[in-house]
């Protein structure tokens, strides 16, 4: 199957899963990501998060890529390599562990990028793990002053 395009000169535009074209903007940057990160869980070409954390740890990735903290080419060998690392470490790649990997790719390229330091990431890990801990089973965790002090 061809597409058609009115930049012949260029490579024809990527197909999504009902087989239309996606249309990117010239500069690549658009909202969301490309529907095809390898490795990433699909269902009926959408995303599937098994946990609430990972939609989040995909939101964040959208969002920061939208404040142009990261292009979408610079995030998908970041996450290659990290994940190429992981395996090298004995990870299974049994796709239980994909979002563990858009989260240690957010965390290295925001450090990276000076967007934050890892004792600041470190810190708020600590936080939302103390906010974790006091908070009942089934309820939203919510972050308070008091979960930085334990830190």
């Amino acid at each position: 199957m061809s597409v058609a395009t009115d930049r012949p000169t260029q490579d024809p535009a990527p197909l999504g899963p009902q087989g239309h074209a996606i249309a990117e903007p010239e500069d690549s940057m658009s909202a969301f990501p490309p529907l095809s990160f390898d490795g990433m869980p699909l269902q009926d070409g959408e995303p599937v998060f098994r946990e609430p954390w990972e939609a989040q740890a995909f939101a964040m990735a959208v969002s920061l890529h939208a404040q142009q903290l990261f292009t979408w080419p610079e995030w998908a060998a970041a996450l290659a390599a990290q994940i190429s690392s992981a395996q090298a470490a004995g990870d299974a790649d049994l796709g239980d562990t994909y979002y563990r990997h858009w989260l240690a790719t957010l965390e290295a390229l925001v450090a990276s990028k000076g967007a934050g330091s890892a004792e600041e990431l470190e810190r708020y890990r600590l936080a939302w793990d103390h906010a974790a801990d006091r908070t009942p089973h089934g309820q939203p965790i919510e972050l308070r002053d008091e979960d930085f002090r334990s830190t």
